[in-house]
Formats: C-alpha cells, structure tokens, sequence
C-alpha cells in the first residue's frame, strides 16, 4: 500500500501528459524512461493525499511502470490506453542545467486527445491541470462539479499561441504555478514582483513562480512569501521538478484541507522538499525508493535552514 497522508481535504484530480523520455545531460542518458507532467505530479502528490490521474498512454506504455503508479495509490481510471505510441519526449541539458533542448517530440495518442473523466472523478474537491493546451484544461474544469481549489499550470507555447483560450482559463484558475520566464512572456514585465501583479490582475488569486535553485515566490493579494530551494550538492536530472513541485503543493493541500496563508506557505515547503529529491536521480527513480519518513526528515531541515529569531 502506497504512503499517503490524510484524506481530510479530500482526493486530488490531475490532468495531464504521461510520456516516455529520453533525457541526455554532460554525464549521462538514459534512454526510454518514465516522464511526464501529469505522472511527475501524481508521484509527488500521492506521499500525501489521495490521486486520480486523468490522461492517454499508447499500447506500447510498460504495464510496470502502470503497476508502480497503482501501488502508490494513484486511482487510474481516468487514464486511457489508447493503440498506438505514446508520447515521447527527448531533452539534453547543457553543463548549465537551467538550460536544455528538445531534440525531439512526439505527441502520438496524445494527438487528438480529449480528456473525458469518470463520474467519480468529478466531485473531488481539488483538481490541478498540468501543462497541456488551454482548450484541454477547459474541458477538464467543466466536468468538474464544485472544486474547492483549482490549481494550473502553463507553458511558453500556450502563452505565445493560444493566448486567448489561455486568458478565458486564468478567470477560473485561483491558483496558477509557472515558472520566471513564462511569468514574465505572460506578463510582458521583466522584473518578476511587477509581472506577479499583472498575472493577478488576470484571474487568479494566487500565484507561485517557480525560479528553479532561486526557489519559489508565492503572491497573494498584498502577500508575499519566499522560500529558498533546498541546497543540493549536485543537480543529477532537473526534468520533471517543477511538476514534482506542484504535486507536493497541492498533495498537502489536499490531504490537510488548510488553505490558509500558514497552510499554503507550508505547502510550498513539502512540495520544494519533494523536488529536492526528484532532481537527484534521472526520472522518477528517486521517487520509487523515498518514503514519506525521508520526506519529514528532509522537511525538518528545510525548516531549520530557514529558520532565524528577530531581535
């Protein structure tokens, strides 16, 4: 039985890619492997709070890698085995892991894809939509009945191309986590605490901006939080860590139920905890061996990193 937290907020719905990766940096690749928005997130997030995973894998997906995701308690109902291949992604960083490119992508069954969700998918009281086009988020939130909160994500494609589909999505998206550089193409302000204004002004009503080992910005109303990134020796694969991040975030929201300004600051913690882990090994393989005790343990550091008394 997977490690999971409380289920006093109730289960978590996520919508989003599930792909196979190759992923190439300065000291090795590894070929083939588990990747995706949606599959990052569901791990992280499944430490903590129950998971319903919406989304469309071809036949050729490895029913290991489907078992693993079941064992961690992760509901897969809503994910769709479709003939075919599914989407594959090849990435390289550079010595500069900030920075990578894409040799390659293939959406495969993901092509066409219409995210259609199971009837008990739809009263859950938190849903997250993971990077995918506007039009699919959309669709997604409509099915759902009433969810207490809605969580998103974007990317630098949809803000270029599919701005308007975008900007109708924002009105209903209290929460939005993007990272520094979509902040600012979405804003069209360089400096970040100005382009976190004018993303509110959009819609949500709340926004973390994911500014890698910066750590994370949390704006909300005149609120202001920062929480540094847990200090690693060596980044090994940063693929995937922002999505992890979203998981933690919104997996503790889920299982506490605690929304508040405390509860949401906490929630940033655990999820740049997880990430701190995910980054340490290629995929999700650091992900397979944690457990929830690994991540208190990790947890109670970051605190003590942060913490200081004012005379």
């Amino acid at each position: 039985m997977a490690e999971s937290g409380e289920e006093k907020g109730g289960a978590l719905v996520v919508v989003g890619s599930v792909a196979i990766d190759t992923i190439e940096t300065q000291a090795d690749r590894a070929p083939e492997v588990l990747g995706g928005a949606a599959t990052y997130f569901a791990a992280a997030a499944s430490f903590f709070a129950p998971v319903r995973m919406v989304g469309v894998v071809g036949s050729d997906f490895p029913e290991a890698d489907l078992d693993w995701l079941r064992r961690r308690g992760i509901d897969l109902a809503g994910l769709e085995v479709r003939a075919g291949r599914t989407m594959r992604w090849t990435g390289r960083y550079h010595e500069d892991m900030n920075v990578r490119d894409t040799l390659s992508f293939e959406a495969n069954v993901f092509d066409g894809y219409l995210p259609t969700l199971p009837a008990a998918y739809c009263e859950a009281p938190y849903v997250f939509l993971a990077n995918i086009a506007p039009e699919l988020q959309t669709r997604v939130l409509d099915q759902m009945r009433s969810p207490r909160l809605v969580g998103a994500d974007t990317m630098n494609l949809w803000i270029e191309t599919a701005r308007d589909e975008l900007a109708a999505l924002l009105r209903r998206v209290p929460l939005l986590i993007i990272n520094d550089e979509e902040a600012r193409l979405l804003s069209g302000e360089r400096n970040v605490v100005r382009a976190a204004r004018r993303i509110l002004d959009l819609g949500p009503t709340s926004l973390m901006i994911k500014r890698g080992e910066y750590g994370v910005l949390f704006f909300s109303g005149n609120s202001v939080f920062s929480a540094p990134a847990y200090p690693l020796e060596e980044v090994f694969d940063p693929t995937g860590a922002g999505d992890t991040f979203a998981g933690g975030v919104m997996g503790y929201l889920a299982a506490t139920g605690d929304v508040s300004p405390a509860g949401i600051r906490k929630a940033i913690v655990y999820g740049s905890v997880v990430a701190s882990f995910t980054v340490e090994a290629f995929s999700l393989e650091r992900l397979r061996a944690l457990t929830r005790d690994d991540i208190e343990r990790r947890y109670r550091q970051f605190v003590s990193l942060t913490s200081f008394d004012v005379a």
